[in-house]
């Protein structure tokens, strides 16, 4: 019995009793690979020690002020190496609590930077289809994913929504992927005139799209085309990096890889490696600027914005970050991932797509590999996975509704950066003979 509401009411799950590197023991004893690092989370493993020796250290000072009052030392130490390590021009740090509440800070930024440069009319925000940007109101209508939207929807501020960069489905044969990229960054465009283009306020994207397509990264020069329409149009660009962000991809932001600069960009899950929740904005010197001569204030806030112990074990993770063997590490665990799942399932009847960068790797499950036909979503493919992958040892992050919402099947992997090659191995063979498993069933 439980007095916990659970998110699947009913379920039996094992008590989590340890963690130590990339493994979590239950009460029972049993080990579990962290295979996804929770949800992309765990970026250094469990209970790392210089992670909690600051954690230690910082609560010994102070370990609660409110941002009304005070700053400390510790978060501010923290902005300056994010904006220290951010492409040029993202000059400004927002810190919060975690990714849904980033994203809702970017959104209230974009919407208060066109009130204080007298541009009230900029309302509408558009994003893509089979996105997540987080489970808050504006969060949730920002998504693009059908299923999370669809009881809530009455209750759902208006967004728009174009096409996600999902070339696995949607590039037509012969496309090239210059000319893929083309046509959704028309398709953008189009999308702001019917709306207005003086009248558009904020275009959101993932980089690489995490938890509802599986690890989608863009093709060609996709982004720097969106960055292009932003400008000709005078919106910001947000781009949300809440779980493909800090070094999951091999760099530290993933945009540095589409060498872009956005406006706003939201950080979460890897920047306290699960120590403790936190998140973060950056900004641009010129929304902060339109702040700063303006109104003199950001009209939003949270309690916990801040909040030292967050900061002190963000500040030790970003450190080790930092260093060139880490994001070493993920480029080359990243390419064995891949090799590893391209032998074991490339050839698998009901795998249609292996993808990804760094250490976010997705794979997409189907029926029919020839027509990529998706499996019945009533057999629940990815919950089946999900219940072999555990009973194998192995935490993955399995999700349905990949295409639309509704049809289509995927996996999700994102191990800890301190992963080595025979963990790795040992991922591919359990994850391989799980999906072996639950398509069979």
């Amino acid at each position: 019995m439980t007095t916990i509401l659970h998110r699947n009411i009913g379920a039996s799950l094992p008590r989590a009793a340890a963690g130590d590197g990339i493994f979590i023991t239950d009460s029972d004893g049993r080990s579990y690979i962290d295979g996804s690092s929770g949800a992309a989370v765990s970026c250094l493993g469990h209970n790392h020690p210089e992670v909690l020796e600051a954690m230690k250290a910082q609560m010994g000072r102070i370990s609660y002020a409110h941002t009304s009052f005070f700053t400390t030392d510790v978060a501010e130490q923290l902005a300056d190496q994010l904006v220290e390590l951010a492409p040029k021009g993202l000059d400004y740090v927002y810190l919060v609590s975690g990714g849904s509440e980033a994203v809702e800070a970017a959104l209230k930024m974009a919407r208060q930077y066109f009130v204080e440069i007298g541009q009230p009319q900029r309302r509408h925000i558009i994003a893509r289809r089979q996105s997540y940007h987080g489970n808050t109101i504006g969060a949730l209508a920002t998504g693009g994913n059908a299923w999370r939207r669809e009881q809530f929807k009455p209750i759902l501020p208006e967004t728009h929504h174009v096409s996600p960069c999902y070339a696995y489905r949607d590039m037509q044969p012969g496309e090239a992927p210059e000319a893929y990229a083309e046509r959704l960054a028309a398709e953008l465009e189009a999308k702001i005139v019917g709306l207005g283009g003086d009248k558009v306020m904020a275009f959101v994207a993932e980089p690489v799209v995490g938890a509802t397509l599986g690890a989608v990264g863009p093709e060609a020069d996709y982004f720097k085309r969106i960055r292009q329409i932003c400008d000709k149009y005078g919106i910001l660009l947000i781009l949300d990096e809440v779980m493909c962000g800090m070094g999951r991809t091999g760099t530290i932001f993933a945009l540095e890889q589409e060498e872009i600069v956005p406006d706003l960009v939201t950080i979460a899950k890897g920047l306290g490696g699960g120590f403790q929740p936190i998140g973060a904005v950056l900004l641009s010197g010129t929304i902060y600027r339109a702040f700063a001569e303006g109104s003199g204030l950001f009209q939003h806030g949270h309690t916990y914005i801040g909040h030292p112990m967050a900061a002190a074990a963000a500040s030790k993770v970003v450190e080790i970050l930092k260093r060139p063997a880490v994001m070493a590490n993920v480029m080359q665990m990243g390419d064995r991932l891949q090799a590893g799942l391209d032998a074991a399932l490339g050839q698998s009847p009901h795998v249609g797509d292996i993808r990804g960068r760094g250490l976010f790797r997705g794979v997409e499950i189907v029926a029919n590999k020839d027509s990529k036909q998706p499996f019945d979503p009533a057999r629940k493919i990815h919950s089946k996975i999900k219940k072999e992958a555990m009973q194998r040892g192995l935490m993955c992050y399995p999700m349905g509704g990949t295409i639309d919402g509704v049809h289509g099947d995927h996996v999700l992997l994102a191990p800890p950066y301190i992963i080595q090659p025979e963990q790795i191995d040992v991922i591919v063979e359990r994850l391989a003979a799980a999906i072996n498993a639950a398509v069979g069933s």
